[in-house]
């Protein structure tokens, strides 16, 4: 009975064994919880990108569909192909976009790098009272800035004598008034974790204040730079409200503007909207993958012993 009993227990479990050994209550619920929280951020996305290439009776019909019957790409030719027809030229809208939130995003880090250190290092009076003022500009929805930022615009226009309407640079200005105020208070904040006498031994060996920055604060905040970077591209890539108001011309329109074209349409096409939501989607994911380690790397780890 011993070595039958002996000869039971060491026999190798398979995987259902071995499942039923690891789980418990605890680990069940949050098993369970994991998987609902997961299907419902991944489940509305692989909706978007199968819908692309259904055909409408398959979008339209009472059944949903959730395996496309076949791979069709009719949504993505009408998009980008001349010779299909509702061409749309959605190259230009992507190109306009790209135009929009890829200097927006520089011209961000750049100035946010330049008022954060400052803020941050050097000392003066109301520094406290000027970034507090910076992050309620932030706490105003855009609808309330839209008119007084407009009217602004125009009359500067006026005086100088370019065109605020159908102008992408004028965009970019809108969305810098957005995302700075954020972007100042985000590296203001990763700023003070930097020691700062990492900073003053640079200073003593002989760097000036701009090599200080160059040579190892800007090092030591690439996660929080690229963090800053991504977060304003990611705003004037999706943004749609400004730029409803300021393009009319439809060879000026960025990707949301032209999805709500085709939204809009007599003809409703939902797998062209769904093929256009998806390519809008793709940039956004690839840049979180490329720089998900910048994102989650500490470079500020042991900088200062003791």
């Amino acid at each position: 009975m011993t070595s039958i009993s002996m000869s039971k227990d060491t026999r190798p479990k398979n995987l259902i064994d071995r499942l039923a050994g690891w789980i418990n209550w605890q680990r069940f619920l949050f098993a369970l919880g994991l998987f609902i929280f997961l299907s419902m951020i991944l489940f509305p996305f692989y909706w978007m990108v199968s819908s692309s290439f259904k055909s409408g009776a398959e979008i339209a019909g009472r059944v949903p569909v959730y395996i496309p019957s076949a791979l069709r790409l009719d949504a993505y030719r009408e998009l980008f192909d001349p010779n299909w027809n509702h061409f749309q030229n959605f190259s230009i809208n992507i190109v306009n976009s790209l135009l929009v939130a890829i200097p927006t995003a520089l011209i961000a880090v750049i100035l946010s790098t330049l008022g954060a250190y400052a803020t941050a290092r050097l000392h003066f009076k109301g520094r406290e009272m000027l970034l507090n003022g910076v992050l309620i500009v932030y706490l105003f929805p855009a609808v309330l800035l839209i008119i007084p930022l407009f009217a602004m615009l125009s009359q500067i226009s006026q005086r100088m004598g370019f065109n605020v309407q159908d102008n992408l640079g004028i965009l970019v200005l809108t969305y810098l008034a957005q995302t700075l105020p954020v972007a100042l208070y985000m590296l203001t904040n990763y700023f003070r974790t930097i020691p700062d006498e990492i900073e003053q031994a640079a200073l003593i060996d002989g760097c000036t204040r701009f090599e200080v920055i160059w040579r190892i604060t800007l090092p030591l905040a690439i996660p929080a730079l690229i963090t800053v970077g991504i977060y304003t591209f990611m705003i004037a890539w999706n943004e749609f409200l400004y730029a409803f108001i300021f393009l009319n011309d439809r060879t000026a329109f960025t990707i949301p503007i032209k999805i709500n074209t085709i939204f809009n349409d007599p003809s409703p096409r939902p797998n062209v909207v769904m093929a256009a939501s998806t390519i809008m989607t793709v940039p956004v994911i690839i840049l979180f993958l490329a720089f998900e380690k910048f994102l989650e790397r500490g470079l500020t780890a042991g900088g200062v012993k003791g």
